[in-house]
């Protein structure tokens, strides 16, 4: 007879047979259990049945799919799907029956095989003919366990050429016991090379890297005076699945000592409370000194930091916590000021409902500081926050510090000065005290009242104090909204002298400052201001200057008006205008008057289309700037217009500069008639520079013509109109034609130079012209300097040609490139030298080999050389020199060799998964160089 629990694990199974859903979490039927296996979650995404059943005292839940697919289940971020899944709850295990895929999220591997085993609360897995797979290998494994940060194997069979879809694989391995750190590397032990899947070589110990390539192991060996032999190995590791390193060699056949050992890590929660840790240390062989002597001991480097949170009671949040430790001494000469120094920085902030608090610690350790420290010791400080404190319109906002600090000495203290003792930084203790108190309301109506003292004191531990005090207050008087009146006193007092020169207070030391500001806006349009302050710790003779100000925006005016004028001196301190009458802005319809109604004011501008604009300005120490009047007529298309403008130097007084501008486009739509055109001209006049001597006159302009918005025709000059007798050239004149600019093919065509308007023409003229286009997979550009006869200029001539490249002929051949031709002239005509010059730089072409979908080889080319001619004989001829490539590419293994004519050296190197390569050989004018093997044994060591 069935027990209890069994005919009911039955019923409920029929019962979910017979309606054949699909199950979440949120139907588990109150199973909660399901969901908090250990410290992992379980959740159902698909099943088709499930049963409960008790089992010699054991509860298992049995999870079973159907015609809608497997069963399938997330285990935190981890996938898992197989046929049929049973969950003890008891012992927190799940058994994927059958076959099974177990895809992990953290190291992004598929676990495929019969009988799975999960242990959810060790967060292990075990299985028999486990096949496991990731982005970069495969592994095949007759019992694996996986643990958290390891993966273990027995009799296992793994390659990196899985991927590549070739039967059989070009090469594998197959080992005894293999051990997998994902992310980090493969330890394969007792293992058996094979090609083709035949065994042609054994190894004890095979490591296979899988981490990214700056964590790839590098070994550098290399030859030279004074060091000898010297060899640098960078080796990584691992420390469970948050800690990631390299243990740094180094190794120097003359220094002493030889060998110098360090390490650089990075680890991710190592410990309760941190959340990240760097490291960073080098202890090196110092290396000889500048005159050639062998030093003896070592140069360290340390660069160590950690952050991370403590939770605190009652806190609004956790505990943030950062400390930093940094000294070098690698690269430092015995005399820098910084060798052997380690500094220190270390801080903490937390923050509860009532205040906030920081404990900051900046320190040095090592040899005395002998320079200034600009940046001050903290040993330590505390600083302390407290919340803003409101009661209605009053508030107050406090914050206390105290500290011992070591700065560098405040050359106005005396006291400082001697207590440093000639030393160029001072220690002593400092209390700080900082709060800012404000009040504020409403006395009467439309009227505002502010109160404010904001105070700063610093007390220091030599008896020093400094005091930073600004007290004041503001009352504000509207009247009829827009006018208004304030009045404003402050008193501000700085008294003491610090010995640090970090905190040092500058200004003056008492000043009361008394202001009244009126704004008032007497008529529509129109605002009237002015401000008037007067201190009443200055003489009179020192008083700020009182500002006067009126806007008028009326049509047809617009003018701004700012004048300040001293009182006591009498004096005008400055002064400026600028006014615009008109414009089409500025133009209104008549608005109808009702019988009997007054006519109201209105000024028309009899020119809706003309603005005259003006502005000028003085200053007491600059005196009067230049006056400038413009006129602006603009059609009914506000893109057409037309301005003339005149500029006055009252000092001298003559006129500095003239000038007109001008735009326009059709009137009729861009497409019938799409034409828009601008243009510029600037006169300047000749202007005194002082000892009789003047500016020279110039003339400068340009004009452009545009047609659809993509060709434009333009001209530009730039001339001196009373150029210096001995001068050959008056300035530069070009025209040009060509497209817009910003267009996927443009090109331009220009002619021009320097221009000599005594002798009526070009100097030396030239024809530039550039075309640049560009498609999908194809870009060309070129550009060409024609120099053409001038007055000073007698041939035709080419002298700069550029042609640039990037063309891809369907998937197979590329081609890029760069050619640069110059020619240049030494000595006079007509017996003046050509020196002609070809670049490339370089001259790229790529084939791809193979008739798959991706090739399996790849011929490069590549030229980068110069050629010289002068007077049309070659100058070092040398022939032609490319580097020549062919690659190999076997998906997980390429075979690379390289020809570089230029250096006569032929190289052969191997890349597999994980790692940037190893050089085979390499063979040039210093013979056979074997960079893999060490010592003796190499021939290009010997």
């Amino acid at each position: 007879m069935p027990s209890k629990a069994g005919r009911r694990g039955a019923s409920l199974g029929r019962l979910l047979r017979r309606r054949g859903t699909l199950l979440s979490l949120t139907a588990l039927l109150s199973l909660a259990a399901l969901g908090e296996a250990g410290a992992r979650t379980v959740r159902i995404v698909q099943a088709q049945t499930l049963e409960l059943r008790r089992l010699d005292d054991q509860e298992i839940v049995i999870i079973s799919g159907g015609e809608g697919g497997p069963v399938e289940l997330r285990v935190d971020d981890d996938v898992v799907r197989a046929g049929r899944v049973e969950y003890n709850r008891t012992r927190r295990t799940l058994t994927l029956l059958g076959a099974a895929t177990y895809h992990t999220a953290r190291d992004n591997q598929d676990l495929r095989g019969e009988n799975l085993v999960v242990d959810l609360a060790g967060e292990q897995l075990t299985g028999e003919d486990v096949l496991i797979s990731d982005g970069d290998i495969e592994i095949r494994g007759q019992e694996v366990e996986r643990i958290p940060g390891q993966l273990r194997a027995t009799g296992g069979y793994f390659t990196p050429c899985a991927k590549c879809g070739r039967t059989p694989n070009d090469y594998a391995f197959r080992a005894e016991r293999l051990i997998v750190y994902p992310g980090d590397r493969l330890v394969a032990y007792r293992a058996q090379l094979l090609l083709a899947d035949y065994p042609v070589l054994y190894l004890p110990v095979v490591v296979l890297p899988l981490n990214d390539a700056e964590r790839q192991p590098r070994l550098a060996v290399g030859r030279g005076s004074p060091d000898g032999l010297t060899v640098e190995a960078d080796l990584p590791f691992s420390i469970g699945t948050g800690t990631l390193g390299t243990t740094l060699i180094r190794y120097y056949e003359n220094r002493t000592p030889s060998i110098g050992l360090g390490v650089a890590l990075r680890s991710y929660m190592p410990l309760p409370f941190v959340d990240r840790v760097n490291l960073y240390t080098l202890a090196n062989p110092k290396p000889f000194a500048a005159d050639g002597s062998r030093q003896v001991g070592y140069d360290v480097d340390l660069d160590f930091s950690a952050r991370g949170r403590i939770p605190l009671t009652l806190a609004v949040r956790d505990l943030d916590y950062s400390l930093n430790v940094l000294r070098r001494d690698i690269g430092r000469t015995a005399t820098d000021p910084d060798r052997g120094v380690t500094a220190v920085n270390f801080t903490a902030n937390v923050e509860y409902p009532s205040f906030a608090a920081q404990f900051n610690y900046v320190d040095r350790y090592g040899p005395e500081a002998t320079t200034a420290l600009t940046t001050p010791l903290k040993q330590p400080e505390v600083i302390v926050d407290p919340k803003p404190y409101t009661a209605g319109n009053f508030s107050a906002d406090f914050r206390f510090s105290a500290g011992r600090y070591t700065g560098q000495v405040n050359p106005l203290s005396r006291r400082a000065a001697e207590e440093a003792d000639g030393k160029p930084n001072i220690t002593t203790t400092r209390l700080e005290e900082q709060h800012n108190l404000s009040y504020s309301v409403q006395p009467w109506r439309d009227a505002d009242l502010s109160l404010k003292n904001v105070f700063v004191g610093r007390y220091y531990g030599n008896g020093a104090r400094t005091v930073q005090l600004d007290a004041g207050a503001q009352l504000t008087q509207r009247f009829n909204v827009t006018n208004t009146v304030t009045a404003r006193y402050n008193y501000i007092r700085i008294e003491g002298t610090s010995p640090f020169a970090f905190d040092a207070l500058t200004g003056r030391r008492l000043s009361a400052p008394l202001s009244v500001d009126l704004y008032t806006v007497p008529v529509p349009d129109t605002t009237f201001r002015v401000s008037y302050t007067r201190d009443l710790f200055l003489p009179w003779n020192q008083q700020p200057a009182t500002t006067f100000g009126v806007t008028v925006n009326r049509a047809p005016v617009n003018l701004t008006y700012d004048l300040a004028y001293n009182f006591a001196t009498k004096e005008l301190e400055s002064t400026s205008f600028n006014v615009t009458l008109g414009g089409s802005s500025f133009y209104r319809q008549p608005t109808p008057v009702k019988p009997g109604e007054p006519v109201p004011f209105r000024a028309v501008w009899p020119a809706p289309n003309l603005t005259l604009t003006a502005s000028g300005s003085y200053t007491r120490t600059g005196g009067y700037q230049p006056f400038t009047v413009r006129a602006t007529v603009t059609g009914d298309n506000r893109a057409n217009s037309f301005s003339a403008f005149v500029t006055h130097d009252i000092k001298t007084p003559f006129l500095s500069a003239v000038g007109a501008e001008f735009s326009g486009v059709t009137r009729t739509d861009t497409v019938v008639n799409p034409v828009s055109f601008s243009g510029r001209e600037t006169l300047n006049l000749p202007t005194p520079l002082g000892g009789g001597s003047f500016t020279r006159t110039r003339l400068s302009g340009s004009y452009s013509l545009t047609w659809r918005g993509a060709y434009t025709l333009a001209t530009t000059h730039d001339l001196t109109l009373d150029q210096d007798p001995s001068a050959k050239e008056s300035g530069t004149v070009n025209y040009s034609v060509g497209t817009v600019s910003g267009r996927a093919t443009n090109w331009q065509l220009a002619y021009g130079g320097p221009y000599d308007l005594r002798r009526g023409g070009f100097t030396r003229p030239a024809v530039t012209g550039s075309l640049n286009a560009t498609r999908p997979g194809q870009r060309l550009g070129l550009s060409a300097v024609v120099n053409t006869p001038g007055l000073d200029q007698p041939r035709t001539e080419l002298t700069r040609a550029d042609v640039s490249a990037d063309w891809q002929f369907g998937t197979r051949v590329a081609l890029a490139g760069r050619a640069v031709y110059t020619r240049t002239r030494s000595g006079t005509y007509p017996d003046d030298v050509p020196t002609d010059t070809l670049i490339f730089d370089p001259l790229q072409v790529g084939i791809a080999i193979g008739n798959g979908p991706k090739p399996g080889a790849y011929l490069t080319g590549s030229l980068r050389q110069t050629f010289t001619w002068k007077d049309g004989e070659r100058v070092n001829a040398l022939p032609l020199a490319p580097v020549i490539g062919l690659t190999i590419d076997r998906c997980c293994w390429a075979l690379q060799a390289e020809i570089d004519l230029s250096l006569r050296r032929y190289r052969l190197g191997i890349s597999l998964p994980g790692s940037a390569g190893y050089p085979l050989f390499e063979y040039g004018t210093g013979g056979l160089n074997v960079p893999l093997l060490p010592g003796v044994l190499n021939p290009g060591t010997r």
